[in-house]
């Protein structure tokens, strides 16, 4: 099953690749060369792939405006299935059409419940989670595990593999089918902003963890996410309340930060968050990075090869202050994650589209690839949720892996 899936993958930017958007070339020419390179399978993969396009295509004809929008919408929603709660969810999915929600602190049971009542949608959501040291970190009465930083002397590529089959288990189990990580931030004070999120402050063993990670994760059929790009290591500000700024150099970015990026992206994984941080030896006009066309569609897209899914940091933080959800779309990310007001957002871009003011093109396109990826992620297949024994269930394989990542085994 894994290895069909990676070669999938890897079809998906090959498929991709050929595609173009509002003036943006998405080569993806290493993610192509990786598809070709697995020899006949990747000729199968290639053939899945364009059924998976087809199907997409399909829905995506199928839609209205409104709908084509909030796909394009991923707001945060605590994982709770109290009555004001779920009546909440529920109008994120028939009044406003998301595509998806991240769920905040919660529990097993408010997960599972709210992943099957989103799998019932009208186009299923996607079900996204922060579980950078696996869903305890959202959810109480899920397994805990280390923090990136925290992880034993012992800890190698084919643990962390393990580590991400293991959090993609108890994911599925409960419906889940996107991580928001690995974070692959490349920081060496374990105190600063992201600190022990961090693998560390070695870009080479950063970029190893973090693609055996996601690997492992995306084996199990859930959607890993590389943030934040282009880098959150270095600067000392807090994104949640400003604008971080960067003060590297174009070389010490790229030997650096964008290392682990750029070996995710060779690897042909499937999504990366674009942070709030300026990045002024990139883009001079010092625009956070989820708004700006330069860092995404130049840098990510055009330079890097990435052709994957675009996710923006939530924009009800305080480093994006000001920036509109229309603005990120238009610098090319697909999914807006948490704006501060998800119903006024949508209905600015639908009337920016009418107006002519965001081109029909560019909603196309970046509801193309989330359906794509949904398809992909078995969003539209989605299995019959049993809420029995889940606690059981999610935690029966996290002690011995708890202790082979501290290196107590």
């Amino acid at each position: 099953m894994g290895r069909w899936w990676m070669l999938i993958f890897q079809a998906v930017a090959l498929c991709l690749s050929s595609c173009r958007g509002e003036g943006t070339n998405m080569s993806g020419g290493v993610i192509s060369g990786s598809a070709s390179a697995v020899g006949n399978d990747s000729v199968v993969s290639v053939d899945i792939t364009s059924m998976v396009m087809a199907r997409a295509d399909s829905v995506l004809s199928s839609l209205t405006l409104d709908q084509k929008v909030g796909q394009c919408f991923m707001p945060a929603i605590y994982a709770s299935d109290d009555s004001l709660t779920m009546k909440r969810f529920r109008g994120y999915m028939s009044d406003l059409h998301v595509g998806g929600v991240v769920l905040l602190k919660g529990d097993l049971t408010s997960a599972a419940v709210m992943s099957a009542a989103g799998a019932s949608a009208e186009v299923p959501l996607m079900m996204a989670i922060d579980a950078e040291w696996g869903l305890g970190m959202r959810l109480s009465d899920a397994p805990d595990f280390p923090r990136n930083g925290k992880l034993g002397p012992g800890a190698d590529e084919s643990l962390l593999f393990d580590y991400g089959v293991e959090v993609a288990r108890e994911c599925r189990r409960i419906g889940i089918n996107m991580v928001l990580g690995p974070v692959v931030d490349v920081t060496e004070n374990p105190k600063g902003v992201i600190g022990s999120r961090s693998f560390g402050g070695d870009p080479r063993l950063v970029a190893d963890f973090g693609v055996a990670y996601a690997r492992g994760l995306e084996s199990g059929r859930v959607i890993s996410v590389a943030k934040h790009f282009p880098g959150h290591g270095s600067p000392r500000g807090d994104s949640h309340k400003s604008l971080p700024v960067i003060r590297r150099s174009l070389h010490q970015l790229d030997s650096i930060d964008l290392y682990p990026f750029r070996s995710y992206i060779d690897a042909g994984l499937s999504g990366v968050m674009v942070g709030h941080l300026a990045v002024p030896a990139i883009d001079p006009e010092g625009l956070p990075a989820a708004v700006s066309p330069v860092v995404i569609r130049g840098l990510l897209r055009n330079e890097l090869g990435f052709s994957g899914l675009v996710l923006t940091d939530a924009l009800n933080m305080g480093g994006v202050e000001g920036y509109a959800s229309s603005a990120a779309l238009v610098a090319g990310a697909d999914i807006v994650v948490a704006p501060a007001n998800t119903a006024q957002e949508i209905h600015n871009v639908v009337e920016s589209v009418r107006k002519g003011e965001i081109g029909m093109e560019i909603i196309n396109d970046r509801c193309r690839r989330i359906l794509f990826y949904k398809i992909l992620a078995g969003v539209f297949d989605p299995k019959e949720m049993d809420l029995s024994g889940l606690r059981e269930d999610v935690g029966s394989g996290a002690a011995t892996l708890y202790e082979r990542l501290v290196g107590n085994h």
